[in-house]
């Protein structure tokens, strides 16, 4: 019985070839854009949260504040919930720093130290959004002994507004290419049926089992679906060995290997096993 549900599906296909190969096509196509929105996904979130948690704000002593001054802003600084970590710099570091990015010592001019000391606060990731921060600036330039308040990361958000912009149209194309393969293996389903209707007038006259007649129609739009899963991960593969000089990607993709392996080869059979039951529920042994 197996072997003719497999012969009838086969069979099947022959009956409609540019409509399975579409199939398989779209198919392919869909498994690896939603495979390509999740890897993107993480991704995202990963270098998000790297970049988040790297995220400083300068704060810049004024010239009259002394030691006490200072330690007692250090320690206003630590009670912020919106501090991580807080570093000092003194006169002397910021002179060292500026030197060494620079390369020009501007001792040899100047008979005194115009660099100010500064905090460096580092922010907590949970409030590492532009609302949060510009709160945190106005915060920090109320303080007592606060000449200057400096954020330099503003190029972080416009990355990340750049890869949330990216996400929404990668959603838009992964959902047009998804319902362009649900129609295809509904063609697919629908032309199948409606090329084999008498045959099946016919089978059911001389007692079919509805099983007869729906599992070999079912049987074609899984082989669709194995094969576009087959073609899907030989494409997955090459990706992965194009980005195996880059650590930090391939150490992400190998944690989630089977989760990615389970989206190539799992799409194309889920997705025409529930289009399968949608377009044959209307079929019956009724004459």
């Amino acid at each position: 019985m197996i072997f003719f549900y497999f012969s009838e599906a086969l069979r099947s296909i022959k009956s409609a070839k540019t409509s399975f190969l579409l199939t398989i096509v779209s198919l392919t196509i869909s498994a690896l854009l939603i495979l390509f929105c999740f890897i993107t996904l993480q991704i995202s979130d990963y270098y998000s949260t790297s970049l988040k948690s790297n995220i400083k704000i300068n704060v810049f002593i004024k010239e009259a504040a002394n030691k006490n001054d200072q330690e007692k802003l250090l320690g206003e600084l630590q009670k912020k919930n919106y501090s991580r970590k807080v570093e000092f710099i003194s006169k002397e570091a910021a002179a060292k720093k500026f030197i060494k990015e620079t390369g020009e010592d501007f001792r040899k001019i100047l008979d005194y130290n115009p660099l100010p000391a500064s905090f460096v606060v580092k922010v907590s990731k949970e409030y590492a959004n532009s609302d949060s921060l510009n709160f945190i600036i106005k915060d920090l330039s109320g303080l007592a002994m606060v000449d200057e308040v400096v954020f330099k990361e503003g190029f972080i958000y416009s990355l990340l507004n750049y890869i949330d912009r990216a996400k929404i149209y990668l959603f838009i194309i992964t959902t047009i290419v998804f319902m362009v393969a649900v129609y295809l293996v509904y063609a697919t389903v629908r032309l199948i049926i409606n090329s084999r209707m008498n045959e099946f007038e016919t089978m059911k006259l001389v007692g079919a089992k509805l099983a007869t007649i729906k599992i070999p129609v079912v049987l074609n739009g899984l082989i669709a679906g194995l094969i576009s899963g087959l073609l899907a991960f030989i494409i997955f593969i090459f990706f992965q060995d194009q980005i195996k000089s880059i650590g930090s990607l391939i150490k992400l993709v190998n944690e989630n290997m089977l989760i990615y392996l389970m989206v190539i080869f799992l799409t194309g059979p889920l997705l025409v096993i529930l289009v399968s039951v949608f377009t044959l529920r209307k079929v019956s042994l009724n004459i």
